[in-house]
């Protein structure tokens, strides 16, 4: 079976082997698991790999290289037009040539890809719209026009969009979807932390607005300053660190507060396990695998009430939703602090909900996908 992949993911050339952001790359070659022959239609860039860059596991690999676009100002809207015929034609060459198609939203390529598939209503495809579902969310025309067109059963035909969450008047092509970062075997047991000595808290992710980092620090340093024995690791690059190294300078933070960069699965994981929470004051997510991640190796997650995560927290058993009033938020995580008990309680029902969750069990839904 030829399998072709839309998606808008950066993707690096190194020695005939093409690679991507990690997770991604690791959740596709589950799906390649069932397949013949690879097409795919992505941007490729110059740029060195980083720690968290991953090849794909598949040898048949026709690559389809279209251009990264935006229409974010004139002159990249000016760009975008004169490159569209050509990208418009290539997507649509590949899915004619393939015998199902998948497309990665929400994105640019992922909204072409929406549009076009219209014209193969026969061909199996499915779609994984890895961000916010949630109709009331405040999200970008883009976003809203994908999640559009594909639960209109009348354009969008033979086709399962996979999403996170349940969501009620949702059309019968939507699937309630999840992801998952360890198999069966890869499960340790986690022994019972003490809030007792240095109690460390951790972010995973870009360093960027979206994830607010910020935040995440400026919490922390009020714990601090408010006496509790506390730290910090951020790991993760993006645009906000050189904003991030200064306020840690400037605020003489650098005692508890630590940048470490990209690093690799295995690193993130050693993290989890040892540390005590896991903040992401996310203004939006999908399925946060830092989240689920976090809860799998008993890291207690702090995160935001956006798309799928209060469910996942089960509204705060299994872990701390934020307000995002900070003065509200400080409180909360005080209570918890001084309590080892409830945090163990909340530890415990995380670890038994995220351990259901695994990639043998997702493999066995893809498989189902692919071999429809």
């Amino acid at each position: 079976m030829k399998f072709a992949v839309i998606t808008h993911v950066q993707h690096i050339k190194e020695q005939d082997k093409y690679f991507a952001y990690a997770p991604y790359v690791r959740e596709m070659n589950i799906w390649l698991n069932y397949v013949d022959a690879f097409i795919i239609v992505a941007p490729l860039t110059i740029k060195e790999k980083s720690p968290i860059d991953l090849a794909y596991q598949i040898n048949k690999i026709d690559f389809r290289v279209v251009p990264e676009f935006n229409v974010l100002s004139i002159k990249s809207t000016f760009k975008t037009l004169c490159a569209l015929p050509k990208m418009t034609w290539k997507v649509f060459k590949a899915m004619k040539d393939a015998d199902h198609i998948h497309l990665r939203c929400p994105g640019n390529m992922g909204l072409l890809g929406c549009l076009l598939q219209i014209a193969f209503p026969n061909k199996p495809k499915t779609a994984k719209y890895a961000g916010n579902w949630d109709e009331k969310a405040r999200q970008p025309l883009s976003y809203k026009l994908q999640k559009w067109i594909l639960g209109n059963t009348f354009l969008t035909k033979n086709m399962q969009v996979l999403v996170y969450g349940e969501w009620e008047n949702s059309s019968i092509n939507i699937k309630p979807f999840f992801t998952a970062s360890y198999f069966e075997i890869d499960k340790l047991e986690c022994k019972p932390k003490s809030l007792i000595g240095i109690i460390s808290f951790l972010f995973v992710g870009t360093l960027s607005n979206g994830k607010q980092p910020l935040y995440a620090i400026k919490l922390v340093e009020q714990l601090y300053k408010n006496g509790h024995n506390v730290q910090l690791t951020l790991y993760g690059e993006g645009n906000e660190r050189k904003m991030l190294e200064e306020y840690i300078d400037q605020n003489k933070l650098d005692s508890f507060i630590f940048l470490k960069g990209n690093q690799n699965q295995e690193s993130v994981k050693q993290a989890y396990l040892i540390n005590h929470f896991v903040i992401l004051p996310s203004m939006s997510e999908g399925w946060p695998k830092v989240v689920a991640e976090g809860m799998f190796w008993g890291c207690l997650p702090i995160a935001t009430k956006v798309s799928c995560v209060p469910n996942m927290l089960d509204n705060g058993s299994r872990g701390l939703l934020l307000e995002m009033i900070f003065s509200r938020d400080i409180v909360q995580i005080e209570s918890l602090l001084v309590d080892n008990k409830r945090y163990n309680e909340k530890v415990e029902q995380a670890l038994n909900w995220s351990r259901m969750y695994t990639l043998d069990r997702f493999e066995n839904e893809i498989k189902k996908l692919v071999q429809l």
